[in-house]
């Protein structure tokens, strides 16, 4: 079935002020992202009327047309491009603009004379920079590497570019060497590739913000609000999950930690000085433990870490390194009264005696009440449990 020219222009045209809609509708439910999702609306609304003024770019006096139709083509391209940067924190305004300016003066200078060339040729430059540089800023959003959609953008971008780069470099080869003929069919090539652009692009950068704010809610759901560390419920999943993985055969241990007189020190000194606390230990404890443990917050006063890869020799100077750094740092002075604060630890080592996690946490708390009792400010070890006679 043949389809022309003008009726893929009016499918692009559509498309594109549909994914504009669509995604100037959705920036109410992402207000983190709501300026990079008004920048790209504004982006697809302006290569649809880009696209829209190339069924009529004849009908103005010599090249004006073709000029106009370009610019505004283009200006769409640099406005996407300036939507995806923003998702990493860059700008191309100054280039931007300064590209347009390129494009307007070749238009100026050439277009009169070499309209056609200028059209196929000339003008797919920009577009090619502004694709491969929109590309390049969807490689860099750090905080969207594990984001399927991510790799699936880059790649409708970076066929994009390419595409519109042999336009301006091989295609005038192909012309002189074959005719007219191939500049046809790469039109039809282009346009094809257009509607896909504009359907694929669209959707896929709406659904990275999509799972962008997923995948943050998650992470809110797992993580204590105070101290940033994981929050119990993410504490057993992960910690199942890392027991649970019979490949590994290395030793794991946990640290229970309870902060001594928590309760004084809030009763005393107040919530806000009893919040300070609690970071100073998370961030100590945070600094000592390294990044593959497990550490969260289990409760009020209560923290855990699951240390991967540690025997019970090291795991004790781990707990020992976070008791002294903790002890050294908080004593500080509020309205000239010191404040002293000290944690109480228990250790205890996956094994027989504790084959899941959550016996495992038993034996570190039995542990932690022991230190506790002893006066706090110090490290006990789990104790075997105590066998039957001939066991």
């Amino acid at each position: 079935m043949h389809v022309d020219l003008l009726t893929i222009y009016l499918l692009i045209v559509g498309t594109l002020l549909a994914s504009s809609g669509m995604t100037l509708w959705e920036h109410r439910a992402h207000p983190r992202r709501s300026k990079e999702l008004k920048i790209l609306a504004a982006g697809y609304a302006t290569l649809a009327i880009g696209c829209a003024t190339v069924t009529f770019r004849h009908e103005l006096p010599g090249a004006t047309g073709s000029a106009l139709s370009n610019l505004v083509i283009v200006t769409g391209y640099v406005l996407v491009l300036q939507g995806v940067a923003c998702l990493s924190g860059g700008e191309y305004l100054g280039r931007s603009a300064a590209m347009l300016v390129l494009l307007a003066l070749t238009w100026a200078v050439a277009g009169t004379r070499w309209e056609d060339s200028v059209w196929y040729y000339a003008s797919a430059i920009p577009i090619a920079l502004a694709s491969g540089a929109t590309s390049i800023e969807l490689l860099k959003c750090v905080g969207m590497k594990s984001l399927p959609s991510r790799r699936i953008a880059v790649l409708v971008t970076g066929i994009h570019a390419l595409l519109y780069a042999a336009r301006a470099c091989i295609l005038p080869l192909l012309a002189a060497r074959y005719g007219r003929d191939v500049v046809s069919i790469a039109s039809s090539v282009t346009m094809y590739e257009g509607v896909l652009y504009s359907v694929v692009l669209p959707m896929t950068l709406l659904r990275l913000v999509r799972e962008e704010t997923h995948g943050e809610l998650l992470r809110d759901s797992q993580t204590d609000y105070l101290t940033h560390l994981g929050n119990r419920r993410w504490f057993f999943e992960e910690g199942t999950r890392m027991i649970s993985d019979q490949e590994s055969r290395r030793p794991i241990s946990l640290l229970a930690f309870d902060l001594d007189l928590f309760k004084t020190i809030n009763d005393r000194y107040g919530h806000k000085t009893g919040d300070e606390v609690l970071k100073a230990f998370s961030a100590i404890a945070r600094s000592v433990v390294g990044s593959d443990a497990i550490l969260a917050r289990i409760g009020g006063e209560e923290f855990a870490a699951l240390l991967p890869s540690q025997s019970g020799v090291s795991a004790r100077e781990v707990g020992e390194t976070i008791a002294r750094r903790f002890a050294e740092a908080i004593p500080h002075r509020i309205d000239g009264v010191a404040i002293r604060a000290t944690v109480s630890i228990g250790l205890a080592q996956l094994g027989a005696e504790a084959p899941t996690l959550g016996d495992l946490l038993a034996a570190a708390d039995a542990a932690l009440y022991n230190a506790k009792a002893l006066g706090g400010n110090q490290l006990v070890l789990a104790q075997p449990a105590l066998r039957p006679e001939g066991a």
